[in-house]
């Protein structure tokens, strides 16, 4: 590549800095020297899978949602549709514990929001004192006042605390790990507040979203027209494989930490770990809120905002079984655990049957979640005190007692990022202090703007192009 072209550092290998480097490739005509510097081993950040004994393991996130335009758009350009699966549509029940016993969730029920009033009025999950309060969505008023709001007092003021604990809490704070009154609405759900802002009712926009989303899924790839979510038959590293061989004339280098960025004489010095030091015009930082302050912090003083959001360590548990152990029929994919219900595990798919591809002929795998935020027993076990705790769980809620065939445990410590009320705004402020101190540097990632695989793919191409415009 041309020796004079101009350089960009990317600081962070995880898919946001992955993405980011793929699109700024593809942004510029302009000749741009291009360098990703990732602290760890291995590129990709969470996602990892683990091929054995036949078995399709997701370590990390293990699939994402079919909808979401970014990382459909991504798979394309790759050349890795005909890869997609979803998931198996002999499995589209999902189960919440309720009182130590697994009940189907209704039937028609988006986000935890009922769209079929019907199966939702016949639920044993909720009191018929909670079905009556849910139903007063339908008439109570929308809120006027712009001011954001924590996504437990939004959905408590529109279906009733029994709706928020026994469904929409386990559904909905599983994504983040996190605590619904400690969420804001804006930075989690915002399709949310745009919906009481139009239909005034919850219920009723749930409704018209449902029927509109039908239309929208004839733009999708086959895979995803079915399906709620999807993932690659060869696991989700099949994405970060195909970003590697996209980027074969990006400079690409592991076990390369970065301990600061600061202004230089037209542009910026990147100093790496190992004292070496990187000269750019233009920097993108796609690291943890808490890495992005220690790097940033002592030239941007707005940047020590981004110590005020917290991270919950999580752990999942893989257990595999022969078929014939399970005492009860896997007809679903799955149950989630209300915070009240007191129990260790917070969620278990039943993998071998959501996702046919994972596990060989008269097989069985199971995954188990464990932690959430003001729930880190797990922490302070050891791994076989944390199998224990979850094979309690299993036997209790499914009747498991036979002894698993194997277990891998993946701890994933400081992995979920907290959104809390005025999240937004305090990334506002965060890139605006940003812009005026360092103009040529960017943050992103899953601190900022979604967690998800999607979210964090077109957070990496915003900033993209954010930077080939800066540059040109």
């Amino acid at each position: 590549m041309d020796g004079n072209a101009r350089h960009v550092v990317i600081v962070g290998g995880g898919i946001t800095g992955l993405s980011a480097a793929y699109y700024l490739k593809k942004s510029t005509a302009a000749p741009l020297r291009i360098t990703v510097m990732e602290k760890g081993g291995a590129f990709g950040g969470k996602i990892v899978t683990l091929k054995r004994d036949g078995f399709v393991i997701e370590k990390g996130p293990d699939s994402f949602l079919a909808r979401k335009q970014a990382i459909i758009d991504l798979t394309r350009e790759l050349g890795l549709e005909d890869k997609l699966t979803g998931t198996n549509p002999n499995a589209k029940r999902t189960y919440i514990l309720s009182g130590g016993k697994l009940h189907r969730i209704p039937d028609g029920l988006m986000l935890g929001i009922p769209t079929r009033l019907v199966p939702f009025m016949r639920t044993g999950l909720l009191s018929l004192s909670g079905k009556a309060r849910a139903a007063l969505d339908l008439a109570l008023p929308k809120r006027t006042s712009p001011e954001d709001e924590s996504l437990g007092h939004f959905l408590e003021r529109r279906l009733g605390a029994e709706v928020l604990a026994q469904i929409a809490e386990p559904l909905l704070a599983g994504i983040y790990a996190g605590d619904t009154y400690n969420l804001s609405l804006r930075a989690t759900f915002p399709q949310f507040h745009s919906i009481e802002q139009k239909h005034r009712s919850l219920i009723l926009g749930m409704m018209q979203n449902r029927k509109a989303g039908g239309e929208e899924s004839r733009t999708l790839p086959e895979a995803a027209r079915n399906t709620m979510f999807l993932t690659y038959r060869d696991g989700l590293e099949t994405l970060v494989d195909g970003l590697l061989d996209a980027l074969d004339d990006v400079r690409l280098l592991k076990h390369c930490g970065v301990s600061q960025v600061e202004k230089a004489e037209g542009g910026y010095r990147v100093i790496r770990e190992d004292g070496e030091i990187e000269d750019a015009a233009g920097v993108i930082i796609a690291l943890p809120a808490y890495g992005i302050s220690e790097v940033l912090g002592s030239g941007v003083p707005e940047i020590r905002e981004l110590d005020r959001i917290e991270y919950v360590s999580v752990a999942n548990v893989i257990l595999a079984f022969n078929a014939e152990d399970m005492v009860r029929k896997l007809d679903g994919s799955g149950f989630v655990v209300p915070r009240r219900e007191g129990r260790f595990i917070t969620a278990c798919t039943w993998t071998s049957k959501k996702w046919l591809h994972t596990a060989p002929s008269g097989k069985v795998l199971l995954r188990c979640y464990v932690g959430r935020f003001g729930d880190d027993r797990w922490l302070h076990m050891t791994e076989d005190e944390v199998f224990r705790e979850v094979r309690k769980d299993l036997r209790e809620t499914m009747g498991i007692t036979a002894e698993p065939l194997f277990m891998e445990m993946t701890k994933l410590m400081r992995s979920m990022p907290q959104y809390p009320v005025g999240h937004l705004e305090l990334i506002g402020r965060v890139r605006q202090g940003l812009s005026e101190r360092m103009p040529g540097v960017l943050v992103t990632g899953a601190a900022f703007q979604g967690v998800g695989l999607p979210d964090c793919i077109r957070q990496g191409k915003e900033a993209a192009q954010q930077m080939a415009a800066q540059l040109q």
